[in-house]
């Protein structure tokens, strides 16, 4: 059995409302895991919820419920807009889980007793907003801390720390062995310099008299863990490590190592150093390394959203307006991975109507129509034409190699050019004309029978960003609805006579007054 594809991304911050840059990444994770399914791998695609953190218990008081109440309530929306996105996961990561606290306290123990954790003394500044400690090195050149940090005080006081320091030297080994570790290339240059300059330790613990909200550390029951250490742990722990007595239980090391998919902010230092050096301590093997994918922000008008500049984006408005699958296609079609892209309403219109409605749903609805009109829906195998079809599954291998090395923008390309070609087809044979001379009719059923196995190819390599528009291509065509990427590049997979269905508009096109 082939090993797992596991693909994690980032959970989500409990104390902040979805937004179109969450909906980016969750959809992102889930064409990839679609893609891996329908390529014959068996995939595992965790996502979840961070629901510790002092930001959390300052909101909870806030409003004035519980930090549990709090982080629920939060959650039900995360867990709505996924399932309305079509966003489908095989396992849900929350941080006060029961089984994730228990593998939490081991490691902590583990790390304690092997001596990579120890107590110390602190006085400096801290960044609320960050829920870190911060150093002269985060302070701008006219030495105050950078609005970034948000509210920053000073405080002294004792804490527990993670020998973060002691890791540098294997970070920047691991990193010069595998050119591949972070994606894109230049994302992983950032980081190997950001570990060339790591000098310090990482504080693990606060205390409950300032923090009372975390997992409780299991050898000082006066402290609790720090946020960003608690959940970089969910990427083991809702995969099976440690779920019993040995850490490296049968369906771990199934999946394991998996890719992570982030955003570009959480690179360094939660996920490239802190989270990289925690699995070196716990005796993860380099091989054993977990790949990131690293993904740009949703702009607009080429700046970040944010509360403050209120222009936060709905990304469950949008799907109610427009329906879920024209706002996965147009995410995935206008940023290449790793780069950022300005969110714009008029494009997504644009895309929607250009290349959902146009080039791929009008073709469907011309091919089916003409071998309704033609041929009764019947159609026949012949020779003519072999070669045209042979580019289509070319097209089809080619995405598949773009996918496999997520590229998903790349591999979308591909796939709505193959739909242009099929357009271009039509007009250059004219089937209506070919129609009216009986000795041409080999030549129709030849086109007629291409244009229907292109569309059975199409509706198979978009099935991972728009799987409901798949689902209807598949029953239009009588084709099958669970797609294979193997099938996509089968030659002359419809069997002579096979028998087309009935034509339904896939996406209607959206008019101006509907989209104001």
């Amino acid at each position: 059995m082939a090993k797992t594809f596991f693909i994690t991304t980032a959970i989500d911050y409990t104390n902040a409302a979805p937004h179109i840059g969450h909906a980016y990444e969750k959809i992102l994770a889930d064409v990839l895991a679609r893609y891996h399914r329908i390529a014959g791998e068996p995939v595992f695609f965790l996502t979840g919820v961070d629901q510790h953190g002092q930001k959390v218990q300052q909101s909870a008081q806030k409003q004035g419920v519980a930090p549990a109440e709090f982080a629920r309530e939060i959650t039900k929306k995360f867990v709505g807009l996924w399932e309305k996105l079509e966003v489908r996961y095989d396992n849900w990561a929350a941080t006060t889980d029961e089984l994730h606290q228990g593998v939490v306290q081991k490691i902590l123990q583990r790390l304690h007793d092997a001596g990579e954790i120890y107590k110390a003394s602190y006085s400096g500044f801290y960044s609320v907003r960050q829920e870190q400690f911060l150093t002269d090195k985060e302070r701008g050149p006219d030495g105050t801390f950078g609005e970034e940090w948000g509210e920053v005080t000073e405080i002294a006081e004792e804490n527990y720390y993670f020998r973060l320091a002691k890791h540098r030297e294997w970070l920047l080994n691991y990193l010069d062995a595998h050119p591949k570790a972070v994606t894109p290339a230049y994302r992983q240059t950032e980081l190997r310099n950001a570990v060339e300059k790591l000098s310090g330790d990482l504080c693990i613990s606060r205390p409950k008299a300032r923090l009372a909200w975390g997992i409780e550390l299991p050898f000082d029951p006066d402290y609790v863990t720090y946020v960003w250490f608690d959940a970089l742990i969910n990427y083991i722990s809702f995969a099976g490590y440690w779920n019993g007595d040995e850490p490296r239980t049968a369906e771990f090391v199934e999946r394991w190592p998996a890719l992570h998919v982030i955003g570009k902010d959480i690179l360094v230092p939660a996920h490239g150093i802190y989270w990289l050096a925690m699995l070196h301590a716990m005796g993860f093997a380099d091989g054993e390394i977990p790949s990131l994918l690293v993904h740009g922000y949703v702009n607009i008008a080429g700046t970040k959203m944010s509360k403050s500049l209120g222009n936060i984006v709905d990304p469950g408005l949008l799907a109610d307006k427009y329906g879920a699958e024209a706002l996965r296609y147009y995410l995935m079609r206008e940023a290449a991975v790793g780069q950022d892209m300005d969110f714009s309403e008029d494009r997504l219109v644009m895309r929607y109507n250009t290349d959902l409605a146009n080039d791929l749903g009008n073709l469907l609805n011309r091919s089916l129509n003409m071998a309704q009109k033609y041929r009764a829906g019947i159609l026949k195998r012949v020779d003519a034409e072999r070669e045209w079809l042979a580019g289509v599954y070319e097209t089809a291998a080619q995405y598949a190699d773009r996918m496999s090395g997520h590229q998903v923008q790349a591999a979308l390309e591909l796939a709505f050019g193959l739909a242009g070609k099929c357009n271009a087809y039509i007009e250059a044979q004219a089937p209506w004309k070919l129609a009216k001379d009986p000795a041409l009719a080999d030549r129709l059923d030849a086109v007629l029978y291409n244009l229907a196995e292109a569309l059975r190819v199409l509706a198979i390599v978009i099935a991972p960003v728009l799987p409901e528009a798949a689902r209807k291509m598949a029953e239009q065509l009588n084709a099958g609805a669970a797609p294979a990427m193997g099938d996509a590049c089968a030659d002359r997979a419809l069997a002579d006579g096979h028998e087309l269905g009935k034509p339904s508009p896939l996406f209607p096109r959206i008019e101006a007054a509907a989209a104001e």
